[in-house]
């Protein structure tokens, strides 16, 4: 069943035409991926279809009554705290929740119509229940904390631009709306969280989805149909990124045979036209006519693709050497006793979840910053590129030109000198758009620039702190393969599973405060990750049960335990069932309100039972809060 559809969609920006009658339709149960090149309208498409913006030309239909959730790449909120962001996409069941209480708080006070007051309290639970329950609060929190926002009190004015972007995630997952549009879903997240993301995507997210991403596992794994934005038009491909790869060469192969069949017939009626001037006045006018069509055929028109490629100087066998590293920020250790080293040739990614340290050790590795403790050696010759997480290195108020032109005119490229222009048309900067200034640039233009200025320095190590982030699918493979040239090293710290794979040879794994090394790429790592977590599964299942420990201990036995207390212990263990016996309750007064028996009771009695239920849910909820919080810490 179709729930949304486009047909004949332009849209302009000023004097560039970014959509060019694009059609599209949306089923029910479809998964589908939007790619190509930055600029090539997947994020306007995504905005025109959301409802967020309007087509010059062209209409949308959209199934009526249908629920879509927009995930933007610069999202904003009316809320100013994480939890109540994150419960914004509940329209309906805050809706529902807000006429509920208004209904019973007329039966609590017994003035006014009070079979109609009963009514929409029915209604409005019903509503309730179909959105989801009576515990969204509690939904929302363990959403938050998935996505890793753990400060649920903190203002969303003081958080960085990933962690807003986080918590405007968990509000779209939370909505569970029909239709999710989701811009990037990815950028700023770590692996584990990227990986969850995916799981739920495919086992719990029930809608249609629409996902404008530059990660290629995360669209092999999620998308049942790609679609390729490319010259103003949509091409749609079955099945994710791997099917897309393999449809699209061999459609551009057959574009070529039948561009080659055409430059060939259109040689030969050439030449045979050159030997018969007087064929135009013969029955060969048919003839004629069909070389004059060929003629005319465009042939077809291909985007460009970066060409990246690292200036490089010569270096020892070994780059940079680390030995018992301690990096630290104030009140935390980031790393301990980490010891290393990175010779020519080698490519190591950085692994670790966000705010685990992995930016302070490239930073502390490239002797940017001071350890605190243990020595960094950095080999004689070794000459660093470095690539910012923040893109700080590029002025707002210059050129892409001035940027990366610096106070050079040209850029040499092992044997090769290239003028500055000639380099930025390498990274897809037309002469003409090399003079717009930085500050007016996309995401995607941003971080090409960055790249540019980063790679056009002679270097023997390249550092890269997340360059997977708002580059396109083209651009990602144009690096991942000028990085497979290179014959220097490289440090990159990405949560791009596919770039990983393609140009990892070792990787430094974060757990906690220690950093590991390992040998292979990330398919290698997780491979054995999974070995080992089922072995200890297997271990942990046929290790014998140990004997329950007496009930009498002391404070510091208790303490020693973990982080609760004996009480605290001893009241978890039965808390979830007084949980159980509180929201049963709950349920028992629900139904009594519901039934045909309650209007038979006088005015005076109908408002005890509403006062009853509001008390009843009060406790289960204060008895669920406490719960919650208990778990949480014996499992911190």
């Amino acid at each position: 069943m179709t729930i949304l559809s486009a047909k004949g969609i332009h849209r302009s920006y000023g004097t560039r035409e970014v959509l060019r009658g694009v059609d599209f339709a949306m089923d029910a149960d479809a998964r589908v991926g939007f790619v190509g090149r930055n600029g090539s309208g997947k994020s306007t498409l995504a905005k025109i279809l959301a409802g967020i913006e309007s087509a010059d030309e062209g209409e949308v239909i959209r199934r009526q009554g249908l629920r879509i959730a927009y995930f933007a790449q610069e999202p904003s909120f009316e809320s100013t705290s994480p939890l109540d962001a994150a419960m914004e996409g509940l329209v309906e069941w805050r809706a529902a929740m807000a006429e509920h209480e208004a209904a019973t708080q007329i039966l609590v006070s017994g003035e006014g119509d009070m079979d109609a007051a009963l009514a929409r309290q029915a209604d409005a639970a019903a509503r309730v229940e179909a959105r989801g329950g009576w515990d969204k609060a509690h939904q929302a929190e363990a959403m938050l904390g998935h996505v890793g926002i753990h400060r649920l009190d903190a203002s969303l004015d003081a958080m960085s631009g990933g962690e807003r972007r986080r918590v405007a995630l968990a509000r779209c997952l939370l909505a569970d709306p029909e239709l999710a549009i989701m811009d990037e879903p990815t950028n700023h997240l770590d692996l584990d969280t990227v990986a969850w993301l995916e799981r739920w995507l495919v086992e719990r997210f029930r809608g249609a989805l629409i996902l404008v991403t530059h990660d290629r596992y995360l669209l092999d794994r999620v998308v049942t149909r790609t679609v390729e934005m490319n010259q103003g038009q949509a091409h749609s491909y079955e099945g994710g990124w791997g099917d897309y790869l393999e449809a699209k060469a061999l459609r551009e192969a057959h574009e070529d045979r039948v561009e080659s069949n055409r430059r060939n017939f259109l040689r030969s009626e050439l030449e045979w036209l050159r030997r018969n001037p007087k064929a135009r006045t013969t029955k060969q006018k048919a003839r004629v006519q069909r070389a004059e069509a060929a003629l005319e055929t465009r042939a077809p028109r291909r985007e460009g693709t970066a060409a990246i490629e690292v200036g490089e100087t010569r270096a020892g066998r070994s780059l940079l050497e680390a030995e018992e590293l301690r990096v630290e920020v104030p009140g935390r250790v980031l790393v301990e006793n980490f010891t290393a080293t990175l010779r020519t040739g080698e490519r190591f990614g950085i692994l670790g979840p966000n705010g685990c340290g992995k930016t302070s050790l490239l930073r502390v590795l490239t002797e940017l910053d001071a350890a605190a403790a243990g020595t960094v050696r950095v080999g004689k010759n070794t000459k660093v590129a470095y690539l910012e997480q923040t893109r700080s290195g590029l002025d707002d108020t210059a050129s892409i030109f001035d940027n990366v032109a610096g106070d050079g005119g040209h850029v040499r490229l092992g044997d090769q000198e290239l003028s500055v222009a000639a380099y930025l048309e390498r990274f897809l900067f037309s002469r003409h758009e090399q003079r717009k200034k930085v500050a007016d640039l996309s995401g995607g233009e941003r971080a090409r620039v960055a790249l540019a200025k980063t790679l056009r320095s002679e270097a023997n190590l390249v550092v890269l702190d997340e360059p997977t982030n708002d580059l396109d699918v083209d651009t990602l493979a144009a690096l991942e393969q000028a990085l497979l040239d290179f014959g220097g090293g490289v440090l990159v710290v990405t949560h791009d599973r596919w770039f990983l794979d393609r140009v990892a040879t070792h990787l430094l794994v974060f757990e906690d405060s220690h950093v590991q090394l390992e040998v292979g790429n990330y398919a290698d790592w997780a491979e054995r990750k999974a070995a080992r977590e089922a072995s200890a599964r297997e271990l942990a299942a046929a290790a014998p049960t140990p004997e329950p420990k007496p009930k009498g201990k002391s404070k510091a036995e208790a303490k020693s335990d973990g982080k609760l207390t004996y009480a605290e212990r001893i009241e978890l263990e039965g808390l979830l069932e007084k949980v159980d016996a509180a929201e049963t309750r709950v349920g028992e007064l629900e139904a009594e309100l519901a039934s045909e028996s309650f209007y038979a009771l006088e005015r005076e009695a109908q408002a005890e039972r509403f006062a009853a239920l509001e008390t009843a849910k009060a406790e289960a909820e204060a008895l669920a809060l406490r719960w919650a919080e208990l778990e949480e810490k014996a499992g911190g």
